[in-house]
C-alpha cells in the first residue's frame, strides 16, 4: 500500500525546474573539482584557478567531496596556509 501511495505523491507533485537547474549547475561544479583534482593534489586556492570557480564556493563544494569520502586531504602547503586535497582511492 505504501508503494502505491508515493506513487500518487510524485505524479502529483513536481520539483521545480529552477531547482533541477540549480542541482545541474551544482553536480557540474563538483565535477569540475574532480577534474582538477585528476592530474594530482592540488590546494583550494590552485583548484580555483584551475576551475575557474570563486574559492568561497571551491570551498564549500570540497568539503562537501570530503564528507562524502570522493576527496580526501593531504599535507599542508610549505607556509602552512592550506592543505593538498587529492581524489580518494574508493
Amino acid at each position: 500500500m505504501a508503494g502505491k501511495t508515493i506513487e500518487i505523491i510524485k505524479t502529483k507533485r513536481k520539483v521545480p525546474e529552477a531547482l533541477r537547474q540549480r542541482h545541474k549547475e551544482y553536480l557540474g561544479l563538483r565535477k569540475k573539482i574532480r577534474e582538477a583534482l585528476a592530474d594530482g593534489e592540488a590546494t583550494i586556492p590552485q583548484i580555483s584557478q584551475k576551475t575557474g570557480i570563486p574559492a568561497d564556493q571551491v570551498v564549500f563544494l570540497v568539503m562537501t567531496l570530503r564528507k562524502y569520502d570522493e576527496i580526501v586531504a593531504g599535507d599542508m602547503d610549505d607556509m602552512d596556509e592550506y592543505y593538498y586535497y587529492k581524489l580518494s582511492e574508493k
